[in-house]
C-alpha cells in the first residue's frame, strides 16, 4: 500500500489576478502555442475544458522527463473565487498514483496575484518516490504563465 501526502507551491506574480486566472482557465488554448517544449497538446474530450465535468488529455512535451500524457477531469470551478480543481483520471502519473488531485487558486496581492497550487495523492506503492518533479513543473508553469502575460 502506497503512501499519502500533499505537496504545495506558493508564488506571487506580478498579472493581475483576473489576466492570470483567464490565461489558467484557457491553458487548453494558450498553453501549447505558449509553452510548446512543455505542452505539446490539450485535447478537450468532454465538455468545453473551463467547467466542472469537462475532461481534457495533456500531452506533454519535451520538457516533461517522466510523463508524457495525463487525462484530467475538471471537478470544480468558482470563477468568483478564481479557484479550480481537478482530478488525474487517466494516463502516465497513474503508473505511480492511485489517485492525484488538484487545486489552483489566485488572488489579488497588490498590484499582482498570490498563486496557490496543492496536489493531494496517494501513491501506488512505497518505492514511488515522492512527486516534487510535480511541484517543481507546477511552479515553473505559473512563472512562464506570469512572464508571458506581462509580454503579450
Amino acid at each position: 500500500m502506497g503512501s499519502s501526502g500533499k505537496l504545495e507551491v506558493e508564488i506571487e506574480v506580478k498579472c493581475n489576478a483576473d489576466k492570470f486566472w483567464d490565461t489558467i482557465k484557457d491553458s487548453a488554448e494558450i498553453f501549447p502555442k505558449a509553452f510548446p517544449n512543455d505542452y505539446k497538446s490539450i485535447e478537450i474530450l468532454e465538455g468545453d475544458g473551463k467547467s466542472a465535468g469537462s475532461i481534457r488529455q495533456v500531452t506533454f512535451g519535451e520538457g516533461s522527463p517522466l510523463v508524457k500524457i495525463t487525462k484530467e477531469k475538471v471537478e470544480a470551478v468558482d470563477d468568483e473565487k478564481s479557484t479550480l480543481i481537478y482530478s488525474v483520471i487517466g494516463g502516465d502519473l497513474l503508473n505511480y498514483f492511485k489517485h492525484l488531485k488538484g487545486h489552483v487558486s489566485v488572488t489579488p496581492k497588490g498590484d499582482g496575484s498570490l498563486v496557490k497550487w496543492s496536489s493531494e495523492y496517494e501513491k501506488n506503492s512505497e518505492e514511488v518516490p515522492e512527486p516534487n518533479i510535480i511541484k517543481e513543473f507546477a511552479l515553473k508553469t505559473f512563472q512562464k504563465v506570469d512572464h508571458y502575460i506581462l509580454n503579450a
